[in-house]
């Protein structure tokens, strides 16, 4: 393809080419309009200067007669270039005036005419243009007055091959702009293009060419950049989170597979059938449980807001801590409630009891016996403040960017129960109700802490949104 093929494709070069047409029209129309406009002034003004000569010498005629007439015609013709005078006796006998004879044209209507007549230069003759009114007097008198026009003429000539070359520069310098910018264009287009390709064929790692200028297309390629970013991590958390599904599932469902083959191969009594339909019962709902816990991300994720409304987060917050509260006694740990009165918010009053519950599982899970849990609730600053601490092992600083995503577990060897998923489902809850999220190192342990919005602002993002 050569490179007048591929700059007629490029917007860029079309969009230069349709600006320079209507340019360059709007250039001709004016230039066109100021110089018509100044040709009528200037013939209205050689007319006007005519009539005026032709008056004077009308009041000398009727005042002085033939002779009087003729005498200011010998004097206005003497030495006089650019006025012409011409009267002839009948016959066209030429009694006085500066031109050598009778104009060759035929009279106009109101006595107007154009020719030309021989112009003296030094030695030379030149031939120039003139217009002028044509007079008839009494008994076959006939009177010429005129003007030289030839100026008028070269500057009507000079004005018109003026307007010719700069159409004809406005279009070269217009192409060559245009030629310049779509090739500057076109170059960046294409390494956006050559990226795109890349990608395609599976480079995630290629990222489009920022030249710094700041402008539209470096900004387009900034967020390009970013979005390349942000799928090429999805995509290896997408590759991390097969493996983990991969490995947190083939265990039940190798143990599933063993106990049925171990069970057809014996002939076992029906207390053995009993124990092994329960174990496999067991598995089965352990795979169960972490399908739900996906599709329950996913349906948190997606933003369906099924029962939202004004719920009292003070009653759940104190209806969990009534759950736990035997829950972490039969662990061994100290378990301290604290909720203030007349919490409200607006959201889903079972997926914020899930996303607390999860909180407390895992404080119940990694603190050690003899430990303490906090489950606290409050107003500040406008904001509901619900937190989770506990004095367990807490998380490493490197590692708390990572925790909330799905199956990440700190138990890198996968040998404690639970399927990772549940912080990743805490953070889709406090996505969906607007609030923040934070982990924080509790010395020891981990202080999970959610910030809602309080109720009036968040119904009003909510209808804001329907």
């Amino acid at each position: 393809m050569t490179l007048i093929s591929q700059l007629w494709r490029t917007a860029t070069f079309r969009l230069a080419l349709i600006y320079l047409a209507l340019f360059g029209v709007s250039v001709a129309v004016l230039v066109s309009f100021l110089y018509f406009s100044t040709v009528r002034v200037i013939e209205r003004q050689t007319d006007e200067t005519i009539g005026a000569e032709i008056t004077g010498l009308s009041e000398r005629y009727r005042d002085e007669g033939l002779l009087g007439l003729r005498a200011v015609v010998v004097e206005r013709s003497s030495g006089q270039r650019h006025s012409l005078y011409l009267l002839v006796a009948p016959g066209d006998a030429i009694l006085a005036g500066n031109l050598d004879r009778w104009p060759s044209v035929a009279t106009g209507p109101s006595g107007w005419l154009n020719f030309t007549f021989g112009q003296p230069v030094g030695r030379d003759f030149e031939t120039h243009e003139a217009r002028a009114r044509h007079i008839l007097l009494d008994d076959g008198f006939q009177l010429l007055v005129g003007r030289d026009i030839q100026q008028r003429r070269d500057i009507d000539a000079l004005v018109r091959e003026s307007l010719v070359w700069a159409l004809a520069l406005l279009l070269v310098f217009g192409l060559a702009g245009g030629v310049v910018m779509s090739r500057n264009m076109l170059g960046r287009i294409q390494a956006i293009n050559r990226t795109s390709q890349d990608i395609v064929a599976g480079d995630l790692s290629r990222r489009v060419p920022v030249t710094g200028s700041n402008d539209e297309i470096d900004r387009l390629a900034v967020n390009l950049n970013h979005m390349l970013d942000q799928i090429e991590q999805l995509m290896e958390a997408m590759r991390q989170v097969t493996d983990n599904i991969a490995h947190d599932l083939r265990g039940p469902l190798n143990r599933l597979r063993t106990r049925m083959d171990v069970t057809l191969m014996e002939r076992p009594t029906a207390a053995e059938y009993h124990r092994a339909l329960e174990s496999m019962v067991g598995d089965t709902e352990q795979l169960l449980a972490t399908f739900n816990a996906l599709l329950r991300i996913a349906q948190v994720e997606s933003g369906v807001r099924k029962s939202f409304g004004d719920i009292d987060l003070t009653a759940i917050i104190r209806d969990l801590g009534e759950l736990y509260a035997g829950v972490v006694e039969e662990k061994g740990l100290e378990f301290s409630l604290a909720a203030g009165d007349e919490l409200t918010i607006w959201g889903d009053r079972e997926l914020l009891a899930q996303a607390v519950s999860n909180l407390l599982d895992n404080a119940v899970k990694y603190t050690p016996p003899g430990g303490n849990i906090w489950l606290t609730a409050d107003y500040s600053n406008g904001h509901v403040t619900v937190a989770v601490a506990d004095s367990g092992p807490g998380i490493a600083a490197e590692a708390i960017e990572h925790v909330l995503d799905r199956f990440v577990r700190l138990d890198t060897s996968r040998n404690s129960a639970g399927s990772g998923l549940g912080l990743s489902l805490v953070r889709a809850v406090a996505n969906l109700h607007g609030a923040t999220l934070r982990l924080d190192d509790a010395n020891p342990g981990l202080l999970v802490t959610l910030v809602f919005p309080e109720a009036s602002s968040a119904s009003e993002r909510h209808l804001s949104n329907l």
